[in-house]
């Protein structure tokens, strides 16, 4: 093909095209995607040659890396922006201006692309002990999260090391974000730890903007919030710690607001839903600790309040197992809500991981039922459903929540009248997670 027959076809001038083919003249990233457009490629198809011939070296141009960059990220090929950053991992000059992308993509909402800048931003600050180094940590601590378990713990447990050196703005979310994965990961020293440093941090920049007249910094939510999360989640730690009267304080905390003073509009959206929160965890810890005879009144405050249905058939599942009561009944009045879904409040999503991990005891929950119940067909389904679940998720304590349930399946008959085998339940479940094991490698 004459140049001037493809200078047609791709749109780059002939000229261009002599002069690049001589090696005369660098190629511009623009005129790289028509080229590879005439010459019928995916796009991105030739960044791998790119990279190497005009990218990596001493040579390397901000102008045209930072184009390139911007360019994978709209591809998604990060695989090709580690590859390319790489090269300036040990150059400081580089940091600032690679740091400065990362947060234009991360606005953007490039999550993934922004992955490989901030590790390498990270990467070589590591010494440097900045604000832009932990910055970095906190948003691959953010946007690393998932479903498995596992990794969300070496996450939170590298992230937790940078939260003080975070800017005060930043700081504020990124222990409430912390509070919630270790929640998730039932580690409750730690979820203490955190909701502590929240609480004393909320109630002095909550002082110093009334009494000092100081600019409320900007944080993703009211700072009263963080305040009454605390309580919330110090209630929760309080409970798994066996302090009932201590829990039942701080219920009450977060249902008090005498302390914020000429609430905005916004402000009192917040107290409404603590408020409502108080109500429902008021019956939510009482019913776990016994007050059987709460659940009517547990049950009449759900009824429109669709969004506290999810926690309330959680605690009652829990204590129809542990105080040996029958909740058909409500099961089957609830029975749509015994599937998976996000959970929000007005004020926000509640947080993905701790839905997840309160839907694996569900689901245990619902086994242990159904199997003290005589109904082993309904009790085995919720078991499998709770492990494939809990593997799906990499979590441990989701497993093992079904996996204290075999001693009760040796001693339950189906409608079939066969015994189950807890061995060859127990084989299943490993190749199953062994399968996910090598999966989880692969990807």
């Amino acid at each position: 093909m004459t140049i001037n027959r493809f200078s047609e076809i791709s749109g780059v001038n002939s000229g261009t095209l002599s002069g690049t083919l001589k090696g005369n003249r660098p190629i511009g990233l623009n005129q790289l995607d028509r080229i590879t457009a005439g010459m019928g490629l995916p796009e991105g198809h030739l960044y791998d040659l790119y990279i190497n011939e005009y990218l990596v070296g001493s040579n390397l141009d901000w102008r045209r890396l930072r184009p390139f960059l911007y360019r994978c990220a709209e591809l998604g090929h990060t695989a090709y922006m580690e590859i390319a950053v790489n090269d300036v991992v040990d150059n400081l000059s580089y940091v600032p201006l690679l740091f400065e992308l990362a947060e234009q993509l991360y606005d953007e909402g490039k999550l993934e692309a922004c992955k490989p800048l901030y590790s390498c931003v990270a990467e070589s600050e590591k010494l440097q002990h900045s604000e832009r180094l932990a910055l970095s940590q906190y948003r691959l601590f953010s946007i690393g999260l998932s479903n498995d378990q596992v990794n969300n713990l070496t996450l939170a447990t590298r992230f937790e090391l940078f939260v003080e050196r975070l800017d005060e703005q930043y700081q504020f979310d990124a222990l409430n974000d912390l509070i919630n994965v270790y929640a998730s990961l039932r580690r409750w020293d730690k979820v203490k730890q955190f909701a502590d440093q929240l609480q004393i941090k909320a109630f002095v920049q909550y002082d110093a903007k009334k009494t000092l007249r100081q600019v409320e910094i900007k944080t993703k939510k009211k700072i009263i919030f963080y305040a009454l999360y605390s309580y919330l989640a110090l209630s929760e730690v309080s409970y798994q710690y066996g302090k009932y009267e201590e829990t039942l304080q701080y219920v009450a905390k977060y249902a008090d607001y005498s302390w914020i003073k000429d609430p905005t509009e916004e402000e009192k959206m917040v107290i409404l839903q603590f408020q409502d929160w108080s109500e429902g965890n008021y019956y939510y810890f009482r019913l776990l600790s016994g007050e059987t005879d709460l659940i009517q009144d547990y049950l009449k405050y759900i009824s429109d309040r669709k969004k506290e249905i999810f926690p309330a058939l959680c605690a009652i599942v829990t204590a129809a197992n542990r105080y040996n009561f029958n909740i058909d009944a409500v099961l089957e009045q609830y029975r749509s809500h015994l599937v998976y879904e996000e959970q929000s409040s007005r004020i926000g999503k509640v947080s993905k991981q701790y839905t997840n991990d309160q839907y694996g005891i569900l689901l245990a929950g619902l086994g242990t039922y159904y199997l003290r119940n005589n109904d082993y067909d309904k009790g085995v389904d919720y078991i499998r459903r709770g492990m494939e679940f809990a593997i799906e998720n990499m979590n441990k304590d989701g497993l093992l929540d079904c996996l204290g349930l075999f001693d009760d399946l040796q001693y339950c008959v189906t409608g079939r009248g066969d015994k189950p085998s807890a061995e060859q339940l127990i084989e299943k479940i490993q190749r199953l997670y062994s399968q996910e094991q090598s999966n989880y490698k692969k990807s």
